[in-house]
């Protein structure tokens, strides 16, 4: 995800390379639909969703290294985030290539951060940078659900995706409800500046 920092350059303008790429990521959502129940074809449904889910941190950083982040991109970057974790997993769901129980969860922990970050953000809310650990959730989160989906598609190798699926999903999902919580000071002393930047702006 896009974050600004003190000594960034920022451009504004729409067409970087950073907003194409989340642009990108965002069309690849309904190409995973169609190959999960229009081709009915998990393999590639699996490795699609993974190679997203790999290239997660690829707009964020050129964003940053090449000093291309906009007020657009800080919008596109989570968006595209969410929306392929959601849908994603919801895909799966009701293609049950994967325990509702753990979708569920996920999915549910997804939406409620998401709607509380946009609702704090509208209140006024500073943003504020992903933790290590944050990513490393999400990171092995995105990547437990294509193995599921592999695990799914059969084969000889079936049970190594699946113990593999666990192997990430475990860990990632209790790092995720763990930095949920964990995010709720910064996300208090991150809406206390906004609102006090904000009433500064107002006196001046």
């Amino acid at each position: 995800m896009e974050s600004t920092t003190g000594s960034e350059v920022i451009d504004r303008g729409l067409w970087t390379v950073p907003n194409a790429i989340s642009v990108g990521r965002l069309c690849c959502i309904p190409v995973f639909l169609y190959l999960l129940f229009g081709r009915h074809d998990r393999l590639g449904a699996a490795w699609l969703l993974a190679a997203l889910g790999a290239t997660d941190w690829v707009d964020g950083y050129l964003a940053r290294r090449f000093a291309q982040v906009s007020e657009l991109g800080k919008i596109l970057d989570p968006l595209a985030d969410r929306l392929l974790f959601i849908v994603g997993i919801g895909g799966i769901v009701i293609d049950r290539s994967a325990p509702v129980w753990f979708s569920v969860l996920v999915i549910v922990r997804e939406a409620a951060l998401g709607a509380t970050l946009v609702a704090l953000t509208l209140a006024g809310m500073k943003r504020f940078d992903v933790t290590f650990a944050g990513k490393s959730a999400t990171f092995a989160l995105m990547f437990a659900f294509p193995l599921f989906l592999l695990s799914a598609a059969g084969g000889p190798t079936a049970h190594w995706w699946e113990l593999l699926a666990w192997l990430c999903g475990i860990p990632g999902l209790v790092l995720s409800y763990y930095t949920a919580f964990a995010y709720i000071p910064q996300m208090r002393s991150s809406l206390r500046a906004g609102r006090l930047e904000r009433e500064k702006g107002r006196g001046r």
